[in-house]
């Protein structure tokens, strides 16, 4: 396992796959190295792109939005993505990128040590929980993991193109809220 700074600089370093060789910046994470609570996204999109920090988009302000009806705020929590450079024109990561920079993500989890992990989306679900979960049948539900509670919900994306699906991401981020809380009580 790398620590920290060994870890960010074999991030940005890195060219093992073609998403290494047309990014700006790598988008390792941002937040609080010592959460209870860590969200995984799908990988980083234009606007992190150009900043190197995960969830700045409109997205990243609906999550934003969506912490705070939570009283959370991203120093609270940790934010990372299961690919560190952007997939061009925002298209999914393809099997051997995510592949390649899981290792990475592996190695912050262990980092961190979050009581919670929330997947952000359906490849972050599928990459974390089940290559085959299915987003709109099983968001929501809890596994536990090697310690670890894990849940999957909606990506902010997902709820700006169809805000239909806000009412029951509310539902999934008050329980998550729950379960941060209850998890606070237990030494």
């Amino acid at each position: 396992m790398l620590e920290w700074e060994e870890l960010i600089q074999e991030c940005e370093n890195c060219t093992k796959c073609e998403l290494g060789k047309t990014r700006h910046k790598v988008v390792i994470g941002t937040g609080n190295r010592n959460a209870r609570l860590m969200f995984i996204g799908e990988g980083p999109g234009q606007q992190e792109d150009e900043t190197g920090v995960p969830f700045v988009g409109k997205a990243g302000q609906l999550f934003d939005k969506i912490l705070q009806a939570i009283d959370l705020k991203r120093e609270d929590v940790y934010i990372a993505n299961v690919v560190k450079c952007r997939p061009p024109n925002n298209r999914d990561p393809e099997e051997n990128e995510k592949k390649t920079c899981l290792p990475y993500l592996r190695n912050q989890v262990r980092l961190i040590r979050p009581k919670i992990v929330v997947c952000l989306g359906r490849i972050a679900a599928q990459e974390i929980i089940d290559s085959s979960f299915r987003i709109t049948r099983e968001r929501g539900v809890w596994f536990e993991r090697k310690g670890f509670l894990i849940t999957a919900v909606y990506h902010p994306s997902a709820l700006l193109r169809d805000p239909a699906k806000k009412q029951v991401t509310w539902k999934d981020f008050k329980e998550i809220r729950r379960r941060y809380d209850l998890l606070a009580t237990i030494k």
